[in-house]
């Protein structure tokens, strides 16, 4: 109710009990104000969220390259192409795609129209003024064809009439790499390439024969193998050779187990010289890229190094770099040490150092806020539940600090379930425990 001046009482008491009552009501109202003040921040935090989440950067963009089940998905959210219905919201030119090599087999396909639309509707005829070209990328599956060898075989009549020894005569059995075997040049290089450098094992190449109707057995593939490497023996002396007048190589090691071996460990030694991959750089420059494997049977021992360092043609003289294995220092004197494996040696240490020193501090200030902070949210907002989250698991979230091996996050874990996940959503339900406990052991 509100009262004019000349309405209010002229008894003091009186007018105490108003102001008594309207600052009551004011402090009811302020009250209630920012109840609903709360209220409209907890009906607007959603929103806000999801605006973020769809419009704005985010501080946690995941890499998908390894995720391989969901592939094709992710790549479908990023197009390099654009359409003829796409409209351009940004000022920014998109990047053009990379022509395709010139010296790829081309099939032009012209479309023309027809003659009737070449007549123009003054009654003249139209004349062809420029053309525009597109191009498409067609993939041709592999194809098998067989080598029919037809081999003439010639006699003498005249001698065959007379009964004496006939003179035969044939063309020469065509040279093969596997004698006796219907394995070609071709074929072999593609059982090569496929198994060692795009790790295809015998066995799917040897269901992939079977969908073109082949029956090559990987026991069969096998012993081309055995076969190829002989044949590639003189190649790989000779690359040997190229390989110890180089000036700088690079050698490694790596245990491998062999079935019908009692032995607990074989070891496959690597030597290489050179980049990766062709390179500009000044520093190979006339430096041949040579990769060799040299297996050990058995042994791990300095004679391996020093064995294959020295031929009888050539021994190494240039630098070697290598990890601390004691087994490489008895064998070169010129030996380069590698900070890969220095830094792996710190790591661990190192990082509980720079947790305890920094870390801790840090986790300290967001303690103190988070206890400050969980008295003036609302616990029913966003922000108060990630508070009131944080405080409840603040013994596990701190105990990252007791070891340098711990992670800070649990993402390794995430990122391995993911797959599953996806294939769960995309798959019927399983009928029993039985058809889970199947998949856990092939996931």
């Amino acid at each position: 109710m509100k009262l004019a001046p000349d309405n209010l009482p002229n008894d003091i008491d009186l007018l105490k009990q108003l102001l008594l009552e309207a600052s009551q009501l004011v402090a009811s109202q302020y009250s209630e104000i920012a109840e609903l003040k709360q209220s409209v921040q907890r009906l607007l935090e959603p929103f806000r969220l999801a605006q973020q989440q769809r419009f704005g950067a985010s501080s946690e963009s995941h890499n998908y390259q390894g995720e391989l089940f969901n592939e094709a998905e992710v790549t479908l959210d990023e197009p390099e192409e654009s359409t003829a219905d796409d409209v351009s919201v940004s000022p920014k030119k998109r990047a053009k795609r990379k022509p395709l090599p010139k010296d790829l087999p081309r099939e032009i396909i012209t479309h023309d129209i027809s003659e009737a639309d070449k007549q123009c509707a003054c009654g003249h005829q139209l004349t062809l003024m420029e053309q525009d070209s597109s191009e498409k990328l067609k993939f041709v599956p592999a194809q098998i064809s067989v080598i029919e060898h037809v081999r003439l075989k010639y006699s003498c009549k005249h001698c065959d009439t007379k009964g004496t020894q006939a003179n035969i005569k044939q063309a020469p059995v065509p040279a093969s790499p596997i004698p006796k075997g219907f394995a070609t040049p071709s074929l072999l290089s593609q059982l090569i390439t496929s198994k060692y450098q795009y790790a295809l094992p015998l066995y799917r190449q040897e269901t992939l024969f079977k969908q073109y109707g082949i029956e090559l057995s990987r026991q069969t593939m096998s012993d081309w193998m055995m076969k190829s490497a002989a044949l590639f023996k003189p190649l790989y002396d000779l690359l040997h050779q190229h390989l110890l007048t180089q000036g700088v190589l690079h050698a490694d090691e790596t245990t491998l187990k062999v079935i019908n071996d009692e032995r607990v460990k074989s070891y496959m030694w690597v030597y290489c010289s050179g980049a990766d991959r062709p390179s500009l750089e000044p520093r190979y420059k006339g430096v041949n890229s040579i990769v060799l494997y040299d297996y050990q049977d058995g042994s791990r021992a300095s004679t391996c190094v020093s064995g294959f360092l020295a031929t009888e043609h050539t021994v190494f003289n240039g630098y070697l770099q290598v990890d601390g294995y004691a087994a490489y220092q008895r064998a070169n004197d010129k030996l380069v040490g590698c900070w890969a494996h220095a830094r792996r040696k710190f790591k661990v240490k190192e990082r509980l150092y720079f947790r305890r020193t920094h870390s801790s501090a840090q986790l300290a200030t967001l303690k103190q806020w988070l206890d400050k902070s969980v008295q003036q949210v609302s616990k029913q907002s966003a922000l108060g539940r990630a508070i009131h989250y944080t405080i409840n698991q603040w013994p596990k979230l701190s105990r990252y600090l007791e070891d340098g091996r711990l992670n800070i996050d649990n993402n390794r874990a995430e990122r391995a379930v993911k797959p599953f996940v996806i294939g769960r959503k995309n798959s019927a339900r399983r009928s029993s425990p039985d058809a889970y406990i199947n998949i856990s052991g092939l996931a």
